[in-house]
């Protein structure tokens, strides 16, 4: 049974909470303008990511600002943040760290000391991800998945919040790899940075070609951060809304019997549980965004792309008829219409 809207709105501790929340939201938008021109979408979708504690991989071009846009974001919440560049030389123990042997001052006596890697962090930008082979990004796998990384059988926790903000180029630009699927399906959001308008572009020159220094200021911090992930996790979905995302997720799968026929033709993997928690987690954030106290059908339609665009794998059909992802979940989101309420 989904909780009663009265239950959620209704206690003046709740209220009190939401408040901020929406108050914060609405500062990082303020603070993150200050630097970032447009991608209205974007921005949205990776702080619903942050919101919920999952990880963004978002997609561009280079020049169109992946990297500007993740340090301003970490500079505006006030969190740890530290950068990889990628590249095919990159090993893992560059991610994770690596134990030494030191020399004890007095005692001469040798140890191994563990020096923590740039994955010690709190915001991690790997820029570029796709530049380096998949031994390499698999590092990312156990940090990503259970917050901590073993380095010689030693576990070590990470710090709290920790947030995985990937960049990548188009997968036909030179010197680039696919993601393992494994590795993909760790993301919340694969999120697209397109091209700005003409004017959006005479504001980014006004804003960049001058003595002007834009900066971001904090705003929150990592304990609100954490209370706000707590807080989305409480936001009531009713059972047909829950539902209806299963349905989408599970149509997105050919062996399933409620699979359309283009479905059936053009892919070979569809999305798995992982996916539709991800979307329910991700829906519940927006609605809080949109001042909204419950998770209606558009909050799931309007994260369905998104959410699935990474984790529905095509087959040789799709290649040769030049269809990608995109594509098929939209026809998806027609052919599967929200329930009139």
């Amino acid at each position: 049974m989904s909780t009663p809207t009265l239950t959620f709105a209704d206690s003046a501790e709740l209220k009190s909470r939401i408040n901020r929340f929406q108050e914060i939201q609405s500062e990082i938008v303020t603070q993150v303008r200050r630097v970032i021109v447009g991608q209205q979408e974007v921005l949205e979708q990776v702080m619903i990511a942050l919101f919920v504690g999952g990880h963004c991989l978002i997609t561009g071009l280079p020049g169109t600002a992946k990297t500007l846009l993740v340090r301003t974001i970490a500079q505006t919440l006030g969190l740890q943040f530290k950068r990889i560049q990628f590249t095919p030389d990159l090993m893992p123990s560059d991610i994770t760290g690596t134990d030494i042997i030191e020399e004890e001052q007095g005692t001469g006596r040798r140890v191994w000391t563990f020096v923590p890697g740039p994955i010690f962090t709190n915001i991690l930008l790997a820029d570029e991800i796709n530049r380096t082979p998949p031994k390499t990004q698999s590092a990312l796998l156990e940090a990503m998945q259970e917050l901590a990384c073993t380095v010689r059988g030693h576990n070590y926790r990470l710090p709290s919040p920790f947030f995985v903000l990937a960049t990548q180029n188009p997968i036909e630009l030179e010197g680039t790899y696919p993601l393992p699927e494994a590795q993909l399906d760790r993301f919340l959001f694969n999120t697209v940075l397109d091209y700005l308008s003409a004017d959006q572009e005479i504001e980014v020159i006004n804003l960049t070609t001058t003595t002007h220094v834009a900066k971001a200021d904090p705003v929150t911090n990592s304990e609100e951060i954490l209370e706000f992930q707590q807080l989305v996790r409480m936001v009531p979905i009713a059972d047909s809304v829950a539902r209806y995302a299963v349905e989408l997720v599970r149509a997105t799968r050919y062996a399933d019997t409620s699979a359309p026929d283009f479905i059936r033709k053009y892919v070979n993997y569809g999305a798995s549980v992982r996916a539709v928690q991800f979307l329910v987690l991700a829906a519940k954030a927006r609605a809080l965004l949109h001042h909204r106290y419950h998770v209606s059908y558009e909050d799931i339609r309007a994260l369905a792309v998104p959410v699935l665009r990474h984790r529905i794998l095509l087959n040789f059909h799709a290649e040769s008829d030049r269809l990608k992802s995109d594509d098929l979940l939209r026809q998806l989101l027609d052919w599967k219409p929200a329930p009139r309420t």
